[in-house]
């Protein structure tokens, strides 16, 4: 299959997973995970009309977004990886989301950021509903009052939650506890699933939908 055709595929799964869960149709968003496939990797996608795209790495992200947003009005950039606060005043220059909020610090220096650059990039806080140690994410029993502490004291435009469930795990529960924090914090977004179990994130709520492989194939 071309990389048209995954797109396609991948666009009609979510549109029957909407309709099984009951959802509106177009209720959820794709976001096209692009990490570590080029510039002429991208194009193709972008020329079959997907527009909101995610990325891992700042850095990687500066060596090719500036050029293609310029291309393509209404590219809509998020990233899905760990921001360290010395690539923060970057992440707010070229983003439009960043969905991986995770501690205290990262938070105060975004707020910093993007008073002084006059930019207000949409977040969301991401939750380590597996508690693994490895992986980044504010663990579940704080994530009400660090989306409080965020709104609330530092102004932050924190708009939903994001997950990575536990890969050897049944992704369902991880997902229906990230649905319950989403409403206990009063956020509306929810960014969960990937290629393996988008479907079932759609049957939980999910308003973002994160695929990288099923669209680009497998990353050498």
């Amino acid at each position: 299959m071309s990389v048209e055709e995954r797109l396609q595929d991948v666009e009609a799964r979510i549109e029957k997973a909407e309709r099984q869960a009951r959802r509106p149709a177009g209720s959820v968003t794709l976001v096209a995970v692009s990490k570590t496939f080029d510039v002429e990797h991208i194009r193709p996608v972008i020329a079959a009309g997907q527009r909101v795209f995610g990325e891992n790495r700042v850095q990687e992200s500066q060596g090719k977004w500036p050029a293609l947003k310029a291309e393509t009005p209404k590219i809509e950039l998020h990233l899905i990886g760990p921001l360290q606060s010395n690539k923060a005043a970057d992440a707010v220059t070229l983003f439009d989301v960043i969905e991986t909020v995770d501690r205290e610090k990262i938070a105060r220096v975004l707020a910093e950021e993007m008073k002084k650059q006059n930019r207000t990039p949409r977040l969301y806080v991401q939750v380590n509903t597996g508690l693994e140690p490895q992986k980044a994410g504010i663990e579940p029993k704080e994530t009400v009052h660090f989306v409080e502490f965020c709104r609330n004291e530092l102004g932050l435009p924190i708009e939903g939650l994001m997950c990575i469930p536990p890969a050897e795990e049944n992704p369902g529960p991880h997902f229906a506890l990230l649905a319950r924090l989403a409403r206990e914090s009063g956020v509306e977004k929810l960014s969960m699933g990937m290629s393996g179990d988008f479907e079932t994130a759609i049957e939980f709520g999910a308003t973002s939908v994160r695929v990288g492989s099923a669209i680009f194939g497998v990353r050498e």
